[in-house]
């Protein structure tokens, strides 16, 4: 019987070596699983497509001459792999590559593809690929810097004493007409699951159904911020709820997480297939 490894065991909130060799080993795989039975998700039956959007700031290599490069990688992770990466053990991984010597940047491109993709997909019955984008430094000052759209949430003068998800808060107006709107909010925060450091973001939310009391959404949001879970599972408990308790008949929900380690973390999940938005970068990222 194969034991599926636990947050506990991955190099996060331990001490670790600094590797600065090429080295795919010390990518962390995390089964996704185990955080959806908590909100009742069966993996064959998931509610919702989408992606996880990475994006590594922090990512160097030496080329044949032993000159240092640069770049920034953008990462699509599809929501379907059985997989996520730890985010320390990503964060070791790409070190690995700051003293080996590459022929381009598209061997580099090929590693990082051959390894997340491995990683995710780890134990599934069918191999797929992920989405690695490589941006070079010429093209820096192009990359655009927005903040998430819709009507802003934050505005709203509330009260707020829970400090952990409370999905009885949301309410939809079931009686009246549909409407289809987006909702946005700077005010998520939580913490990570295994070292309870606090982790901020903004959250969308594009919906068409029943018109959700907003008060007691940003109330729901606010409620997220002394709870322990990764970026992803958020999300995934967001989706779940709202879907749950609000009963739309379209539903995204996106969040944009602030960096840590030189990588931030930005999940979607939408009900109907969707593209993906542009990996813009908000002003904390």
């Amino acid at each position: 019987m194969t034991v599926s490894p636990s947050p506990e065991q991955s190099p996060l909130g331990q001490r670790s070596a600094y590797i600065d060799q090429y080295d795919p080993t010390l990518l962390f795989p995390l089964p996704r699983q185990a955080k959806r039975d908590e909100i009742g998700l069966q993996a064959d039956k998931l509610p919702f497509f989408g992606a996880d959007l990475w994006t590594a700031y922090e990512v160097s290599w030496l080329n044949l001459r032993g000159k240092p490069q640069v770049a920034l990688v953008s990462f699509t992770i599809p929501c379907e792999t059985p997989n996520i990466v730890e985010s320390k053990s990503f964060k070791l991984y790409l070190n690995s590559f700051n003293n080996s010597r590459f022929g381009s940047v598209d061997e580099v491109r090929a590693k990082l593809l051959a390894d997340i993709s491995e990683a995710v997909w780890r134990g599934a019955p069918y191999q797929a690929s992920v989405g690695v984008q490589m941006i070079d430094p010429e093209v820096f000052d192009t990359l655009p810097l927005q903040e998430l759209d819709g009507l802003n949430l934050d505005r709203l003068d509330i009260d707020c004493e829970h400090y952990q998800p409370q999905p009885q808060l949301l309410r939809a107006a079931f009686d009246e007409a549909p409407v289809t709107e987006t909702l946005s909010s700077r005010l998520l925060k939580s913490n990570c699951l295994v070292t309870g450091q606090p982790d901020w973001g903004s959250v969308r939310i594009s919906y068409t159904g029943p018109a959700i009391d907003q008060e007691r959404l940003l109330q729901y949001i606010v409620s997220f911020r002394n709870h322990n879970e990764f970026h992803e599972q958020c999300v995934e408990r967001m989706f779940v709820d709202i879907w749950k308790h609000c009963k739309p008949i379209r539903l995204t929900v996106y969040a944009r997480y602030t960096r840590r380690g030189g990588l931030d973390i930005n999940p979607l999940r939408t009900s109907q297939p969707m593209a993906l938005p542009a990996n813009i970068r908000t002003a904390r990222q």
